[in-house]
């Protein structure tokens, strides 16, 4: 007997706060061969087990009942998905599905010279590549490893192959890469490349984040208004975690305001990790496990599961977590030792 709320439009298909289920994040892997002090500050971690890793079908199908759901973009994350051997195949699979508007990626840029063309010629749409800074030095400073120069070939290689849309993911962290803000941008417009400014976040608990070293949304508006001029808001719609902005000269950037000025009233993301737990967002330290029915049950089974999970969504963890400000309690989110326990804990695990 088929289950009535299986067939609503997924127009219904609200949180607790009438937020749609529209984008997906799904974490290929949580390795990295970057160590940056924001994100995986430790050299080891306890990793997911390769045996316990979703296979490329079993992402197919996950992500086709995601899309049947609502979903229309959703972007590979990791860890640094690169490392996840015959991506490309993953994306030849996903772009089968119609119901996918876009397909992203999201990575730190050092496989990607290598692997530019065959993500291009198997219909992946944008790449989002995370930079830091433009200082070989403090490049080495920040993620423990010599691999500047392949950073910036991967960049290079993602215009020459013929992608459009590229994005530069910048975090800003007073103290130290507060002084770059204008290279960066100036560094877009020769790339052709928005650049995306991230205020540091306090997301798992390993790094040793500290609100005074957060550049704040504002702090970032007056540096670069300071240098360019009146800076511009650009006034559109849309759930995209990042604010964007014109400058005089008509080049666009954005800001992502997690920590000063959290946008959870609109946020319509989802994180699927590479064994398949469902986090429902970023700061959530329970997730639903999809791939146990996926693989014992039926898919029914699986899309009722998502449809329980996102009805019920009450997540507003970043906005939580300015809250504890006024107690002048807010610290570290998780123990180190916890982090330890559990891999899906850290934000590497979860495509943050």
């Amino acid at each position: 007997m088929t289950n009535p709320s299986l067939d609503q439009s997924t127009k219904d298909l609200l949180d607790t706060f009438d937020r749609p289920l529209r984008n997906l994040r799904v974490s290929v892997t949580d390795r990295c061969n970057l160590r940056c002090q924001y994100c995986m500050p430790e050299e080891e971690y306890a990793w997911l087990p390769r045996d316990t890793l979703l296979t490329f079908e079993e992402m197919k199908t996950l992500v086709g009942i995601f899309t049947d759901l609502g979903v229309e973009k959703v972007r590979l994350t990791g860890g640094e998905p690169l490392l996840r051997r015959d991506l490309a195949t993953l994306i030849r699979m996903l772009n089968q599905n119609t119901r996918i508007q876009d397909i992203a990626l999201t990575t730190n840029g050092i496989l990607l010279a290598e692997q530019a063309q065959e993500l291009y010629e198997a219909g992946l749409h944008r790449v989002t590549v995370s930079l830091d800074t433009l200082r070989a030095d403090r490049f080495k400073a920040l993620t423990r490893r010599e691999s500047f120069d392949r950073v910036m070939e991967g960049i290079q290689a993602v215009s020459d192959v013929g992608f459009h849309g590229l994005k530069l993911d910048t975090v800003a962290i007073r103290g130290f890469n507060d002084d770059e803000l204008v290279d960066v941008i100036e560094y877009g417009k020769r790339v052709n490349a928005e650049v995306r400014f991230i205020e540091y976040m306090d997301v798992g608990g390993a790094n040793d984040w500290s609100m005074d070293k957060v550049l704040s949304h504002a702090a970032i508006l007056l540096e670069l208004s300071e240098h360019y001029g009146p800076i511009e808001p650009v006034n559109e719609k849309s759930s995209a975690p990042a604010q964007r902005f014109l400058l005089p000269d008509g080049t666009t950037f954005g800001i992502i305001p997690s920590t000063t000025v959290p946008f959870c009233a609109t946020c319509d993301r989802s994180r699927l990790t590479a064994d398949g737990m469902w986090y429902l967002c970023l700061y959530a330290q329970h997730g639903l496990d999809l791939k146990k029915p996926l693989r014992t049950a039926s898919l029914d089974e699986v899309k009722q599961q998502i449809l329980s999970g996102w009805r019920a969504r009450t997540d507003r963890g970043a906005e939580e977590r300015k809250a504890l400000e006024t107690s002048n309690i807010r610290g570290r989110f998780i123990e180190i030792e916890k982090l330890r326990q559990d891999p899906h804990l850290e934000m590497h695990a979860r495509g943050g």
